[in-house]
């Protein structure tokens, strides 16, 4: 999958404790996303009289993930791919480059504080599984710093016989336990095992999980709440738990007791757990579609208390104070709380059944709430405007909330920033860059003018010959819609174009350092795209709100007229210009392919949805009926079989040249989703080219070797048609 998160802080679990519940809930539901236009001219909806009953899929076969056939199929299309691309002198020399840069000594070792160690995650070419290593802090400061492994992966690998792919850990706040993710091959299921960090050791008869989709959250060292598989019935239609119990040590755990019981249809049921001395709470998340979670507090006598927050608000406790984060209006009382607030109430007022709530945020014109984060004492503003970060520090004083802005103001800059220690000082981390210039770590503290650099990633691309530039153009129904192009300066003619989307699930695509993309595009002249379409986040729930279900043909809409303004400018030409995307990103590619096939020379399609019919039944597809629809419902199947790629394909139009990337250990989109794909364009006289790798899971690729060959065969792919139009 075209990714350019390799300079970026790993975004496969956080290492330290859980210390603000509004991580927690968006962890819970949101890690289960499918992964990062013209008036709407459809050159044929295949009818459902004329087309095959949709009962009768004649390539359902491949949808049985590890089948002799199906897999034998793959092995096959696998080596089609392999000859056509990989065997050139130009592809060895990428991806030996891409490999390089990935696994560079010279990357930034982002950190977790936890105690007085400062712990990374690092993979490199001696460590390709990778190792969780800490530091002190002084050290950190080094060039070089003298690193403590803690545990290496890859000797554990070889030790037990397992291809484990490291997947995060969870920390007993003030203790040296820790429970670690470990999964197969890079699939959301994972085992979970606890580990004393002390020791650096497994804690034999510990609290140890077989692989599964779990949850955990420490109460005390002998305690946890456990989400994870207790045998029939208890997961929910889409893969997750359903039922939370409270283990204690030593106990086995089928005779734990049942704390909470969500419904099947629910998504999923986990528990929380904030152990801040002196503010401690814990409780259970019922998630009951995406976007809609009710939470409870658990009181010492076992019993459940609702809070009172609309159900699609992220609710976080931090030390005296609740904040929450509204998606929609929230009407309490005589006031109205907009969409996209963040909130702030006393806690003591709070659970006792106040409702006089404080504006920390509310959005305007072009502003909307990315995020937010705690301190000690104060709170850090995560703003966008206008896609663009803005990051501000909010101090409670005697007259009320008073706000100071954190970054520089630097145009089309990514601005990210978090606390160090929220439970022990007010210094935060701040990680800035942009599309040409690499990442920059620093250190700082509200109310201290200075911040400290810590940390400089080095250019691994040539940009002195690129320019960064922001447009707006006319969607379909006349919305306004930005979008991001990095290209050479002083072009002179059309170049070949490749244009990046995802307009889903309410994630936001910001300006970013591309260390592959320049590498494996940029220095050969391609122009980069980013489209900041519906169904994203970039100006809040509202802009995500207008590509939900039956209006989902807005995101494509709005991509089209991207690709149009492309066109019309001069910046490229159909012939030229490529798209990307990934899976719901695939999901757009996918319509791109069967709407409007003629606007593109190639498409790369990875790890995607493409039968919409059958996606809910598919692994966590039922998870995403918020966002796309029920069809099993006829009225919803209605306006999402207009969406489903699948079901749209015919034999006498001619397609773009295509690619399809997809895992078999992806445990989140369905693999049978790209194998069905490529199958029926096949069996239609369509050429179309296909990649299934191995392990990887949804991300696509599990160490860096396999990183490096599939970003190199999807960018050799995109050059070989677009930069050579034929």
């Amino acid at each position: 999958m075209i990714t350019d998160t390799c300079l970026l802080p790993d975004s496969g679990g956080g290492f330290g404790p859980l210390q603000a519940l509004n991580r927690k809930l968006k962890a819970l539901i949101r890690k289960a996303a499918p992964l990062c236009f013209f008036p709407l001219i459809l050159f044929r909806v295949a009818s459902m009289a004329d087309d095959q009953s949709l009962n009768s899929d004649e390539y359902l076969w491949l949808e049985d993930i590890l089948g002799d056939q199906a897999l034998t199929w793959v092995e096959a299309r696998n080596q089609l791919t392999v000859d056509k691309y990989t065997k050139s002198e130009s592809f060895s020399e990428l991806s030996i480059r891409l490999k390089a840069i990935m696994d560079s000594d010279d990357r930034i070792p982002y950190v977790s504080k936890l105690g007085n160690f400062y712990y990374n995650f690092w993979q490199d070419a001696e460590n390709p599984k990778g190792v969780l290593r800490r530091t002190s802090l002084d050290e950190y400061r080094k060039q070089v710093p003298k690193w403590e492994t803690v545990l290496d992966i890859d000797k554990l690998s070889v030790e037990e016989g397992e291809n484990w792919v490291y997947k995060g850990t969870d920390t007993l706040l003030d203790h040296d336990r820790t429970l670690v993710e470990l999964s197969r091959g890079g699939s959301d299921a994972a085992v979970v095992r606890e580990f004393d960090l002390s020791r650096k050791a497994f804690v034999k008869d510990g609290f140890n999980l077989p692989e599964a989709k779990s949850g955990v959250a420490w109460l005390s060292l002998n305690e946890v709440l456990v989400a994870t598989e207790f045998g029939d019935g208890s997961l929910t239609d889409s893969g997750y738990p359903r039922i939370v119990k409270l283990w204690t040590r030593g106990e086995l755990l089928e005779n734990a007791n049942t704390v909470y019981e969500g419904q099947k249809t629910d998504v999923s049921v986990s528990g929380f757990s904030d152990l801040t001395k002196g503010y401690e709470v814990h409780g259970i998340i019922r998630g009951m579609d995406f976007y809609n979670s009710d939470l409870y507090l658990r009181h010492s006598d076992g019993k459940l208390a609702k809070m009172n927050k609309p159900s699609d608000a992220d609710l976080a406790f931090h030390r005296d104070w609740v904040f929450i984060e509204t998606r929609t209006d929230w009407q309490v009382g005589d006031r109205s709380y907009p969409g996209n607030s963040l909130l702030s109430i006393d806690r003591k007022n709070y659970l006792a059944g106040g409702c006089d709530f404080e504006v920390l945020f509310e959005p305007t014109d072009g502003k909307s709430l990315a995020g937010f984060s705690i301190t000690k004492n104060h709170v850090l503003v995560n703003v966008l405007h206008n896609v663009q970060n803005e990051i501000y520090s909010l101090s409670k004083t005697a007259v009320g909330w008073t706000r100071k802005r954190l970054d520089n103001g630097e145009q089309f800059r990514m601005v990210s920033i978090s606390p160090v220690d929220e439970r022990a000082d007010d210094r935060y981390w701040s990680t800035s860059h942009d599309f040409m210039t690499p990442p920059t770590l620093s250190i700082g503290e509200v109310g201290k003018e200075e911040d400290e650099v810590l940390k400089q990633s080095p250019h691994m691309f040539d940009s002195s010959n690129l320019e960064v530039s922001q447009h707006w153009v006319d969607s379909a129904d006349g919305t306004l819609v930005p979008y991001f192009l990095v290209g050479q300066k002083n072009t002179k003619g059309p170049q070949p174009a490749l244009l990046y989307g995802y307009g889903g699930f309410e994630i936001s695509l910001l300006p970013q350092y591309m260390a592959v993309g320049g590498a494996a595009w940029m220095e050969r002249g391609g122009i980069y795209v980013i489209a900041n379409i519906r169904g994203g986040g970039e100006f809040g729930p509202g802009w995500h709100h207008a590509a939900l279900k039956e209006n989902r043909p807005r995101a494509y809409e709005d991509f089209i007229a991207v690709a149009q303004d492309l066109i019309k400018r001069g910046i490229t030409t159909k012939s030229q210009l490529g798209a990307a995307g990934g899976s719901n990103g695939g999901l757009l590619m996918g319509n791109m392919l069967t709407m409007r096939p003629d606007l593109f020379g190639a498409l790369a399609i990875a790890v995607p949805l493409i039968d919409m019919y059958r996606y809910h039944k598919l692994l966590a597809g039922a998870s995403w009926m918020a966002e796309y629809g029920d069809p099993d419902d006829p009225e919803q199947w209605e306006f999402i079989q207009k969406f489903s790629p699948y079901h749209n394909l015919v034999d006498d139009i001619e397609y773009p040249h295509i690619l399809v990337t997809t895992s078999t250990r992806d445990d989140r989109v369905h693999p049978g989703h790209a194998r069905k794909l490529v199958a029926k364009l096949t069996g239609l006289g369509h050429e179309v080219w296909y990649y299934e790798n191995t392990e990887g899971g949804h991300a696509g690729a599990a160490d860096n070797s396999q990183r490096a060959f599939m970003n190199a065969l999807e960018y050799e792919f995109l050059w070989d048609v677009l930069g050579n139009p034929r």
